[in-house]
C-alpha cells in the first residue's frame, strides 16, 4: 500500500489526519490521512463503498468523525465546538442530486443563502446570482424553476448557488452521476473554468478521463483507507494490484 501525504501540511487548505469513521460495526473510514493546498484540485477514486463519498462528507461535517483531526480553511472540523456556519461560509458542497428548492426560482435558490446566512442586501445578493449564473453559463434561465431545467442545468445552477458564497473550497460528490454524456459534459466544463481560476476543489467522480485531465493528485481509497496516492500519472501507471484492477474495470 501507497500512502502519500501531500508535503507541506502547514500550507494545506484542507486536512485529514488519521480520520476514523464507523457506522454501527461497519468501519467506513479507516485512518485517512491527506492534504489539499490552496488552488489544488485533488479528486478522489474508489470503488463503491471504499469511504470516499464519507471522507467528502466529513469535510463539512455532514458527517462527524470518531477519531482523527480535519482543518478546512482553519476551522478544526473535529472539534465539538465548531461553528458550523462560519465553515459553512467557507466551504461549498455539491452532490450528484441538485436539492434546488422547487419552489423557489433559480435566482430564488441562489439569493437564499447569502441574505439569510451572510445577511448580504437582497439587491447586492440578486445581482450576485446574476454574475454566479452568468459564470456557469445560465444567465437567461434567471426566473426559471427547476423543473424547467435540464439535469445539467440543475446541476450547473446547484454549482452557481455554492459559488454565490464565494467558498474557498468547493466540494464536489459524484456531481455527474446522474447526467447522461451530454449533460455531464456541460457541467464538467463549469468545474474545469473553476480550475483554471484557481479555486481550490475535492472531488469524488468515477470519470477517469476527467480525472486525468484536472487533477493535480489522485486519492485511490479501497476499503476505507487511501491506499494509493499521487499525480494524475498514478491513473496510467498504477503501483499497487488494487489500483490497476480498478482502472482496468473501466469503474
Amino acid at each position: 500500500m501507497q500512502q502519500n501525504a501531500a508535503s507541506g501540511a502547514g500550507s494545506a487548505v484542507v486536512s485529514l489526519r488519521e480520520v476514523h469513521k464507523s457506522f454501527g460495526p461497519l468501519k467506513v473510514l479507516d485512518g485517512v490521512t491527506f492534504d489539499v493546498a490552496r488552488g489544488e484540485v485533488l479528486t478522489i477514486i474508489g470503488r463503491s463503498g471504499s469511504g470516499k463519498s464519507t471522507a467528502l462528507r466529513c469535510i463539512d461535517r455532514f458527517e462527524t468523525i470518531d477519531a482523527g483531526q480535519i482543518e478546512v480553511c482553519g476551522h478544526k472540523v473535529h472539534d465539538p465546538g465548531l461553528d458550523l456556519r462560519a465553515l459553512r461560509q467557507d466551504v461549498g458542497i455539491v452532490f450528484q442530486s441538485y436539492n434546488l428548492f422547487p419552489h423557489l426560482t433559480i435566482e430564488e435558490n441562489i439569493v437564499l443563502a447569502p441574505s439569510s446566512v451572510k445577511r448580504i442586501p437582497k439587491a447586492q445578493a440578486r445581482k450576485e446570482a446574476r454574475a454566479v449564473l452568468a459564470q456557469v453559463g445560465l444567465e437567461d434561465k434567471l426566473h426559471h424553476y427547476p423543473e424547467q431545467l435540464s439535469g445539467g442545468q440543475q446541476q450547473r445552477a446547484a454549482i452557481a448557488r455554492s459559488l454565490a458564497m464565494r467558498p474557498k473550497v468547493m466540494l464536489f460528490d459524484e456531481v455527474t452521476s446522474a447526467l447522461d454524456p451530454e449533460l455531464t459534459g456541460e457541467v464538467l466544463k463549469v468545474i474545469e473554468a473553476l480550475a483554471q481560476d484557481g479555486m481550490t476543489m475535492v472531488m469524488v467522480t468515477h470519470e477517469m478521463g476527467f480525472a486525468r485531465s484536472i487533477a493535480d493528485r489522485v486519492v485511490f481509497m479501497h476499503r476505507g483507507k487511501v491506499h494509493e496516492s499521487g499525480t494524475a500519472t498514478i491513473l496510467t501507471a498504477p503501483t499497487t494490484p488494487e489500483l490497476a484492477q480498478f482502472i482496468g474495470t473501466g469503474l
